[in-house]
């Protein structure tokens, strides 16, 4: 009924740049928050970002100044901009987003399947 699919995970040096996609599909009424999460071996999942339906924003102390979310609301798909980029940001990426679809009187949340990005020299 709902999917999300992330893309642009990869291999990147220390101090590089990746981008992060997520598109939701299906019978979607309303999309609410989005968010990236990500869980490194070993380790719990944790939020890494996210953005509400109007654009605002928050992100963890981690990444602050280093990553920015963005939405598309038009095309269903959030973006993670992901620079200077340390070894310690290397994890499974999951895309998050809590939305209604046709036919139902409340939102649900949904998981993306994951996108490994690696930072390694």
């Amino acid at each position: 009924q709902v999917q999300l699919v992330e893309s642009g995970g990869g291999l990147v040096q220390p101090g590089g740049s990746l981008r992060l996609s997520c598109a939701a599909s299906g019978t979607i009424f309303r999309i609410n928050v989005m968010g990236w999460y990500r869980q490194a071996p070993g380790k719990q999942r944790e939020l890494v970002a996210r953005i509400s339906s109007g654009g605002g924003t928050n992100y963890a102390d981690s990444v602050k100044g280093r990553f920015t979310i963005s939405r598309d609301n038009a095309k269903n798909t959030m973006y993670l901009q992901m620079n200077s980029l340390k070894p310690e940001d290397t994890a499974v990426y999951y895309c998050n987003t809590n939305l209604q679809v046709y036919g139902r009187s409340s939102s649900a949340d949904y998981w993306g399947q994951g996108t490994q990005v690696v930072v390694s020299s």
